[in-house]
């Protein structure tokens, strides 16, 4: 496997572990009040903000990194525009109050920094392993 594999392979599992997590009581806090979307009570770790839909919507991610990773390019993209929809989300959560309709997966303060610091880090995993894979193949063979 190529590092940029490698890493969709890693997100994408962390991504299904987390998806998951979501549906888990004890886990998640205040499971009770797991609803399927929009404002739900239920907390992953006592922390970020889930719903059923929000677990879903992991799990389906997971499931596409882990797909990806079959091929390199697959594997870069998934990395790159998944990092991106997770900077955009970051946004979107960020504008949007938390209790306002618009806040359908739910997300909260600390799923905003999530969200930004997964986007982050799928953008920057694609460039650097992008840079790797290209840096090893100019490099003179032993």
């Amino acid at each position: 496997m190529r590092p940029v594999q490698k890493a969709s392979a890693a997100v994408g599992a962390a991504f299904l572990l987390v998806g998951v997590l979501g549906f888990i009581p004890g886990i998640t806090s205040r499971y009770d009040e797991l609803a399927f979307a929009g404002h739900s009570g239920a907390l992953l770790l006592g922390i970020f903000a889930v719903s059923v839909l929000h677990n879903l919507v992991h799990l389906l991610f997971g499931v596409l990194g882990l797909l990806a990773a079959k091929r390199a390019q697959a594997a870069r993209a998934f990395l790159m525009v998944g990092g991106g929809l997770y900077v955009f989300l970051w946004v979107y959560g960020s504008a949007i109050g938390e209790h306002t309709d618009s806040n359908f997966l739910p997300v909260n303060t600390a799923d905003n920094w999530l969200h930004l610091g997964l986007g982050a880090g799928m953008l920057l995993l694609g460039v650097v392993t992008t840079a790797v894979e290209r840096a090893r193949s100019k490099s003179p063979v032993n």
